[in-house]
């Protein structure tokens, strides 16, 4: 962390991630909630930073995303902004910050950006549409989230796989669509089948961000404390502790973005459903 030295990439724009895309070189995305991962994850080489309302359950020890305000997303999205340099930062919007209306969707994305946030993500399918619409149309940089929305994880019953069947498969394969179709530029695939998230990837312009989706996903995301075998307890199939055989966190960070540019990680027969 002593290390002062500028990274030697020029800055990740949205221009730079849908070049990656068309070119088909995995993005590399992970979870940051502060300045010093910020400031390493990106000499490491991550495309993507996201600002999760997953710091609920990972920095607040919560159960849920549900009670992060978004106070405290632009506070975390401020602290990873001031140190980061190249990456692209992500910043979720939380639970009740979006749902009611596309103009309090707007407001929200307004405070996370005037933070320091490239691109703002929200969660759901179908309703969320117009709202994506509705900020694009007004400069805003759109991530969806399909799947596993952990903000619905009630109406959801529980942490459960997605995707799994045919009905299921057309739902998410139309709702990511319409989502592309209204401008977002990018979707987070959570804990769905590799059929799923294959489906998706060839089927939007958007790029896809697997997250339990197989390797056929555009990128790959996962919660920074889980690959670094802080998080303890039981953790999803799709989790790989990238700590192990590495002799630092930085170290471990490069290998994660190594081998998701490689595509050796994740692997299918361990890591997809």
């Amino acid at each position: 962390m002593s290390d002062t030295t500028a990274p030697t990439r020029k800055p990740v724009t949205l221009h730079r991630l849908r070049e990656m895309q068309a070119a088909g070189e995995p993005i590399a995305m992970l979870t940051c909630y502060d300045a010093s991962f910020a400031r390493l994850l990106d000499h490491a080489g991550v495309d993507c930073l996201l600002v999760g309302d997953s710091l609920g359950m990972v920095i607040q020890g919560e159960r849920t995303t549900l009670p992060v305000s978004l106070d405290e997303m632009v506070y975390h999205t401020r602290l990873v902004a001031r140190a980061n340099q190249t990456a692209w930062v992500v910043g979720d919007l939380p639970y009740g910050t979006y749902q009611e209306s596309p103009s309090q969707a707007m407001r929200s994305a307004t405070a996370l950006m005037q933070a320091g946030a490239h691109m703002v993500k929200l969660e759901g399918g179908g309703w969320t549409a117009e709202t994506v619409r509705f900020l694009v149309e007004r400069g805003v940089p759109v991530c969806a989230h399909l799947g596993l929305t952990p903000q619905t994880v009630h109406a959801l019953g529980g942490y459960r796989i997605q995707g799994k069947g045919g009905d299921a498969v057309s739902t998410l394969v139309r709702h990511a669509k319409e989502l592309s179709d209204a401008g977002a530029a990018m979707c987070v695939l959570e804990l769905v089948t590799a059929t799923a998230a294959r489906e998706v990837t060839k089927n939007v312009a958007m790029a896809t961000i697997g997250i339990g989706g197989g390797v056929d996903c555009s990128g790959q995301v996962l919660v920074l404390h889980d690959m670094l075998g802080i998080t303890q307890g039981k953790l999803p199939r799709f989790v790989r502790n990238f700590m192990e055989g590495s002799p630092s966190i930085g170290a471990a960070v490069a290998r994660y973005v190594a081998d998701v540019k490689a595509r050796t990680f994740p692997d299918d027969s361990l890591h997809a459903y």
